[in-house]
């Protein structure tokens, strides 16, 4: 642990660097720029709001809210975490030339990755006001809730970051996880009762598995719990998880340590 920090202070600014460099790339080329870090979540969220409202005749209050949330947090997530599989061999200029902990690089893209996902939520923010959501003091939560989604999300993928260096297909198989995941998120329908009136499509007992076996349902559920409908947190559940998170953080980091000088002689 204290190598880990101590070495997070040394490569901050690296870090702070290299994600306003990618972010200002990103965009460079772009006709609309930084416009599109908007537009991509307001289109999805206009296909799904479509097809659960008109198709489906969805009637979960403030649904374009709902799935905002939702597609914000788990695309956060699924691009970081699909990201890291080949976050090495995309390093291969630096790692081949200078040392630098190889989940540095993962910081990076939660540095870029986060940042638009805070974008994207100021469309949230728009959308609340539009809807005429009443705040509470709860919207607070959204804090923790947060430091638990980055928490889970760096655990996951430094494991993922260290089996992507040797094994080819693993991105196949981590795009085919996360498609699932994706449905199994709830991210344009409810998992739970909402306020004890509106039940989701999933079967009442087994949403109750969904909540304490997918993090991101979870995570999820829980912003709209804290932001739409003046509930409280699964607390328990959400420490479990910062639990996992910090375990999984930590094998992954020492995994990193100890094989990180063969990643180059492998890419």
């Amino acid at each position: 642990m204290g190598r880990f920090i101590k070495d997070f202070k040394k490569f901050f600014n690296y870090i702070v660097f290299s994600s306003k460099a990618e972010l200002k790339s990103e965009v460079a080329d772009s006709f609309l720029s930084w416009l599109w870090w908007f537009l991509d979540p307001l289109l999805y969220m206009l296909v799904y709001s479509f097809i659960a409202v008109v198709v489906f005749k969805s009637n979960v209050p403030y649904f374009p809210v709902f799935v905002f949330l939702g597609l914000n947090t788990w695309t956060f997530f699924q691009k970081t975490v699909k990201a890291g599989v080949k976050l090495v061999s995309s390093k291969k200029m630096i790692v081949t030339k200078v040392y630098i902990p190889k989940y540095m690089f993962i910081f990076e893209k939660i540095g870029v990755y986060g940042f638009k996902m805070i974008v994207s939520n100021l469309l949230v923010v728009i959308t609340m006001i539009g809807y005429h959501v009443p705040l509470t003091w709860k919207a607070l939560w959204i804090i923790p809730i947060s430091l638990v989604l980055v928490t889970v999300t760096f655990g996951v993928t430094t494991i993922v970051m260290h089996f992507g260096v040797f094994v080819e297909d693993l991105l196949n198989v981590i795009t085919v996880i996360l498609q699932l995941g994706f449905y199994l998120s709830g991210i344009f329908y409810s998992i739970e009762p909402i306020g004890e009136k509106i039940v989701g499509r999933v079967p009442a007992p087994f949403y109750e598995y969904l909540i304490k076996l997918n993090p991101m349902a979870l995570l999820i559920t829980d912003l709209r719990r804290v932001l739409l409908y003046n509930e409280n947190p699964h607390w328990v559940m959400m420490c479990v998880w910062f639990f996992v998170g910090v375990v999984l953080s930590f094998v992954g980091t020492t995994i990193i340590y100890k094989f990180e000088n063969s990643y180059v002689k492998v890419i």
